[in-house]
This record gives C-alpha cells, sequence and structure tokens, in this order.
C-alpha cells in the first residue's frame, strides 16, 4: 500500500473511533438539509453568472462597440474577450492554485470519502471567468465541487464516519446536477454513476442524494424563476411516429455513431495534450493560447462559443433549415476542438453540455443526410452515446435527455446510451473513474481487488 493509501487509511483509522454512524432516517434529514443548502449556492451561482454574461456579452459589448464602431467590430471583440478571459483564468491558477477538477474530483470521492472546501474560492473564481469569457464548459463542474465540498463539510462539522461522509458529498454534487440539469432523478444519478466506469456502485447513496436533489431542484426553481420541464423544441420536426421495431435499429445503429464521435474526441483531446506537453506547467500561458483558440473558432463558427446549454435549442434547432450536412459536421468537429483547447487550457467548467451540443449537431447532419431517420431520434441518441461514451453514465444519461426535450422515445434514447457503453467500456477519458472502494473486517477502506486476495 502507497503512503498516500496509508495517511489515507489512518485517517478512517482515527474517523471510526471517534465518529459516530447515522441512522437512516437522520442520514435523510442531513441528505435534505445538504440538498436545501446546495440549491440556495447553485441560485447565487446562478445570477451571478447571468449578470457578469450581460455585462461582458449583453450591455458591456453594445457599449465598447458602439464607442469603437469602424475598428473594432463584431468578430474582433468574440476573440479580444475570450483572450482576455484567458488570462484572467491563468492568473487566478497562478495566485488561487489548481482548483480540483472532475477527474480530482473522481479520485477524492473514492479514496478519501471528501471533496476538499478550501478549493472552493478557486475554483469559483476561475469557472465564473472560465464560462463568462466563452469558454467551451459549464458551471455543473463547478457546482459539483462547490456543492460537493459543502456536503464535506457538514459532515465533517457533525463528526460523521466516512462512509457517512461519502454520502453526504454524493448529497453535494447530486444536489449540484439536480438544479443544473434541471432533474431531481437524473441529475443525482449522474454523480452517483459517473465515478465508475462500469454502473453505479455506491448504492447506499442513491436514496439520499435523490432526496438532497429533490430539495436542491425545488430551491432553485423557485430561487430563480425559471421554469419545470424541458428546455428544447423538438416540435418544429414534427410529431414523432408511433415506434417500432425499426426506431429501435436505428437507435443501436445511432450508438455506434455516436461512440464513434466519442472516440474521436478522446483522440483529439490526448492529440492536444501531446502538444502541449513541454508547457503544460505554465498555466498563465497555456491560458492565453486557450482563450485564443476558443475566440478564433467562435469566429469561424460562432456557433460553438459558450457551454451550449442555450446553444442547442438557438444555434443548431431553431436554424436547422438553414444549415446543410457539411457545415453542422464542421461545427461538431470544432466544438470538439473548442472543447479540448478549454479544458487544457485550465479553464474550469464541465463539459456536458458541450458534449450534447457536438451530439445534437451530429445528429442534424445524419437526419439531414438520412431523411427516414427523424431528427429528434437522431439528435437525442447522438446527444446521448457521445456524452455516455466519455461519462459513461447510461442511465442518467438517458433520463436526463428525456426530460430536457419533454419527449417519449426514452426507449431508443436508452438503446442508443446502451450500444455506445458497451462499444466503449475500455476506452476512458476519466482514469480515475474505477471500482468503489470495500470495507475491511478493520473498517478501513480498500481497494476492492487488494480484498478480494
Amino acid at each position: 500500500m502507497t503512503i498516500a493509501s496509508e495517511e489515507v487509511s489512518g485517517i478512517a483509522t482515527e474517523r471510526s473511533v471517534s465518529s459516530q454512524q447515522l441512522t437512516y432516517f437522520r442520514t435523510l434529514l442531513y441528505a435534505a438539509i445538504v440538498g436545501g443548502a446546495g440549491g440556495l449556492v447553485a441560485t447565487i451561482y446562478y445570477f451571478v453568472l447571468e449578470q457578469l454574461l450581460e455585462v461582458v456579452w449583453g450591455s458591456g459589448k453594445e457599449f465598447i462597440l458602439g464607442w469603437f464602431p469602424v475598428w473594432l467590430p463584431h468578430w474582433h471583440y468574440t476573440w479580444l474577450v475570450a483572450t482576455l478571459g484567458g488570462l484572467g483564468v491563468g492568473l487566478c491558477l497562478h495566485f488561487l492554485g489548481l482548483p480540483g477538477e472532475m477527474a480530482i474530483v473522481i479520485d477524492r470521492v473514492h479514496d478519501a470519502g471528501r471533496l476538499e472546501p478550501k478549493q472552493t474560492p478557486g475554483m469559483i473564481a476561475t469557472s465564473l471567468i472560465s464560462i463568462t469569457a466563452g469558454g467551451s464548459l459549464g458551471p455543473e463542474a463547478p457546482l459539483v465541487q462547490i456543492n460537493g465540498s459543502l456536503g464535506s463539510w457538514i459532515a465533517e462539522k457533525l463528526n460523521l464516519t466516512l462512509q457517512n461522509m461519502r454520502v453526504m458529498t454524493f448529497c453535494g454534487m447530486g444536489a449540484a446536477l439536480a438544479a443544473f440539469f434541471g432533474d431531481p432523478i437524473g441529475g443525482p444519478m449522474f454523480a452517483l454513476e459517473i465515478p465508475h466506469r462500469r454502473g453505479l456502485e455506491y448504492y447506499e447513496a442513491i436514496i439520499p442524494a435523490m432526496v438532497a436533489g429533490i430539495c436542491s431542484f425545488a430551491i432553485f426553481r423557485m430561487g430563480t424563476g425559471l421554469e419545470v420541464g424541458g428546455i428544447y423544441n423538438f416540435g418544429r420536426f414534427g410529431t414523432l411516429p408511433s415506434l417500432s421495431w425499426l426506431n429501435l435499429v436505428e437507435g443501436a445503429a445511432l450508438g455506434v455513431v455516436g461512440a464513434l464521435a466519442g472516440v474521436l474526441f478522446i483522440g483529439i483531446f490526448r492529440l492536444v495534450k501531446w502538444m502541449i506537453q513541454t508547457i503544460e506547467h505554465r498555466h498563465i500561458l497555456l491560458a492565453l493560447m486557450g482563450g485564443l483558440g476558443i475566440g478564433w473558432i467562435a469566429v469561424l463558427y460562432p456557433a460553438t462559443l459558450f457551454f451550449s446549454e442555450q446553444q442547442i435549442e438557438t444555434q443548431l434547432l431553431a436554424q436547422s433549415a438553414s444549415l446543410g450536412v457539411m457545415t453542422l459536421l464542421g461545427i461538431c468537429l470544432t466544438k470538439m476542438i473548442a472543447i479540448c483547447f478549454t479544458i487544457h487550457g485550465g479553464f474550469r467548467g464541465g463539459f456536458i453540455f458541450p458534449l450534447f451540443f457536438t451530439g445534437a449537431s451530429l445528429g442534424l447532419a445524419i437526419a439531414f443526410g438520412i431523411p427516414t431517420i427523424h431528427p429528434t431520434i437522431a439528435v437525442l441518441c447522438c446527444m446521448a452515446a457521445i456524452n455516455v461514451a466519455i461519462t459513461k453514465t447510461p442511465i442518467s444519461t438517458t433520463i436526463i435527455l428525456t426530460v430536457l426535450s419533454d419527449t417519449t422515445i426514452l426507449p431508443v434514447v436508452a438503446i442508443a446510451s446502451f450500444t455506445s457503453f458497451l462499444l466503449t467500456s475500455n476506452i476512458g477519458l476519466l482514469k480515475t473513474q474505477r471500482a468503489r472502494a470495500t470495507e475491511s473486517l478493520s473498517g478501513l477502506d480498500v481497494p476492492a481487488a487488494e480484498a478480494a486476495t
């Protein structure tokens, strides 16, 4: 066992001696508290982010372009803001430290059972600048880090056992995703699926995480005034026909295509990482380069700017009649590159909606190229398949997309999700995804493989 593992085990031993083990109903009570607090945090984060986006890309943009209408056209403003945002990200990383990204969050949930609250200020500042600058990452990962560490902090103050602390951490993570996705079931499920490569394993956290998700969802929706329900209008493509066995075959085929697109994304991601390996510790330079790359991609393909929650509707679905197959494939590829530039530039945020965007553009291209496939089926199946290829979350992805789209094609989306899951189970982007720890007789958490010997 490594020194780090021994330290974790030592902490676990110390906690097991003096910590309290919660009853089931007290666990649910604390889960509701964590969820309520998480909903408030998500609401505050939402309003701050909306104000920043309005200042930079709304009133502030109009003001600056009004003063310099000749030498600063719209497209210059785009790449300049993205580059300056990159500088801001680099300075945050330099002075505030490196806040955890998703792979680190997964690792700490497994080993320590908790997220570090000390990283919260750095994550808040860096993620707000990253998203405001137009980076292809969204608020879900920052909220997971912030609310997950909130759950850890509450568990620490209550002097809970390691097992209960991990459950509270999952409650915070689930509360964040329930608020962000607008899905009190799919969001918590996503938080529980993503630590593993082959299915959800921390089963004891399912009900507490969903209780937290419901509380967070309710408070977030009441606080923000956002509507409950789907956010994408697929009605423009006409009424969906009654599902048949042929649609199930289409779901499997689209799952294969989405899996291949996911593998392509992983290849691009690794290629960019290899290209910058000599300067990977020069955070300010990398962030500047990342911002510059994001900005110029957005100049060529404006639809790739931002984290794409709204752009799926406004830039793809609403404008689908004017987009051709090659244009859509170009948007899909450049969005993948923009995501990679954003992540490797040190920007902080989540890549779920950006991946959904790539899947939506790929699905529209397929539907326009093969008119016999209904656009709604093509879009949702590709959105699911490419996301599952990266995150290994077939159950929650299917539920979330069904809620976001207000459709009744869950069986087809599920087939696409699990097809992609099976095809890419040995290909991963998040290297810290692994089997859960198992409890030994001494009460210490040890890796499952170790416990079996």
